[in-house]
């Protein structure tokens, strides 16, 4: 166990080089017993498998050793992201599948576990129907279950461009985990799925989940000119990132841990924006880290089910919603039909 975990608020390096990565650190409260979590900023090489599991590994160590409880990675963070050529593309994927590196899981990952620092939150292709693969997050623990088993994980059930060649959509996959030692709910959204207003409102009004754990390989580079009025942007698929995670976590009252892939691929040339950070409840961005560098953040003591009741103390979205639109069959779809 780690003797580093920082007690106080003048018990970290707020920022730092460690090894190959920037450590940003920050406390948001002083009770040492709630849960810090860790982001990894980071980017994924392709091909090469082996180079993003030295980084996976490295940024887990540093994550342990600064006193984090919980480590995520960004989508695709062990296979690295699709490209064009179909031929070259499947061959690599097929050698990327998950299934086929639990042996490093299993065997190097999984002992870095301990009381402290508990859980690894990865995602990455696993085997899918026919010839795809399902777009899988996963969490990694001393616990002893399958963490690939479907009910243990989730699938992307949102799939834009490229990701319909090789991928299958999740359907209406949900995943929620309840923290053993009551630090809150959580659910989950892999990049392109955090759009879907209906599914976070599932999560917030028919789950009830204190926070979202977003997952990503988003986009920076997009087009949008609006010459009369002398607007234009080419950023704007990373703009929009910076814009829904805060107005999602207002809107919906919940926490955003978003972890999103950095840099720009070595194949295919697309850059990823970036931007991992932690949102509150009330749509405030605590930490955010760059849109162009590979970077460790690790946010201590966070206090998720305090800070999320007290933006409802102030005003309920919830409960003012459910006073007009009534919940239908299974209770996730609303409508403001009244009998």
């Amino acid at each position: 166990m780690s003797d580093y975990r920082p007690r106080t608020l003048n018990q970290i390096h707020p920022i730092g080089q460690v090894d190959e990565f920037f450590v940003v650190e920050r406390i948001f409260s002083e009770d040492a017993g709630l849960p810090s979590v860790g982001l990894a900023n980071i980017h994924a090489e392709v091909p090469n498998i082996e180079a993003n599991k030295e980084k996976i590994l490295r940024a887990c160590q540093i994550f342990k050793e600064r006193g984090a409880n919980v480590a995520i990675f960004p989508e695709f963070c062990l296979s690295g992201y699709f490209w064009e050529d179909e031929h070259a593309c499947w061959a690599y994927m097929n050698e990327a599948v998950t299934e086929n590196h639990k042996d490093w899981i299993d065997g190097t990952l999984k002992p870095l576990l301990d009381d402290e620092f508990r859980v690894i939150i990865m995602n990455n292709i696993t085997r899918g129907p026919a010839r795809k693969f399902y777009n899988t997050t996963f969490l990694v623990s001393k616990l002893d279950f399958n963490y690939l088993d479907p009910k243990n994980a989730y699938y992307k059930i949102f799939l834009p461009g490229i990701e319909k060649t090789y991928t299958e959509t999740g359907q209406d996959d949900r995943l929620m985990i309840e923290s053993p030692k009551g630090f809150g709910r959580f659910g989950f959204t892999t990049c392109y799925d955090y759009l879907f207003t209906d599914l976070l409102r599932e999560y917030s009004m028919g789950d009830n989940v204190d926070a979202i754990i977003q997952i990503a390989s988003w986009r920076a580079a997009s087009l949008r000119d609006y010459p009369g009025m002398n607007v234009r942007t080419d950023r704007y698929y990373g703009e929009l990132w910076d814009m829904v995670m805060a107005a999602s976590s207002a809107t919906n009252q919940f926490w955003t841990i978003a972890c999103n892939a950095v840099g720009r691929h070595s194949i295919s040339g697309a850059y990823f924006w970036g931007g991992s950070g932690i949102w509150a409840p009330s749509g405030m961005k605590l930490l955010q880290a760059s849109h162009v560098n590979e970077e460790l953040l690790i946010v201590h003591n966070l206090n998720i089910q305090a800070e999320r009741q007290a933006e409802r103390l102030d005003i309920d979205y919830g409960m003012d919603f459910r006073a007009i639109y009534k919940p239908m069959g299974d209770g996730y779809i609303f409508t403001r039909a009244v009998d």
